[in-house]
């Protein structure tokens, strides 16, 4: 997925940063915004989901 975001994303963004975590915690947050969350959904994301969110934001 970071490869992705990365690639889709490449004129938008100037940093991606994966933190480690665990209990399948999987999250991700454009600067303080939450932008998909596993814990709230209990499901891993497809990516065009997470593409139509970023694209929301930025």
């Amino acid at each position: 997925m970071a490869e992705n975001i990365l690639a889709d994303f490449e004129h938008e963004i100037s940093s991606l940063t994966l933190i480690p975590s665990t209990g399948g915690v999987f999250e991700i947050s454009v600067k303080d915004t939450l932008v998909y969350s596993k814990k709230e959904t209990g499901r891993h994301p497809a990516y065009p989901e997470v593409e139509t969110a970023l694209r929301a934001l930025l």
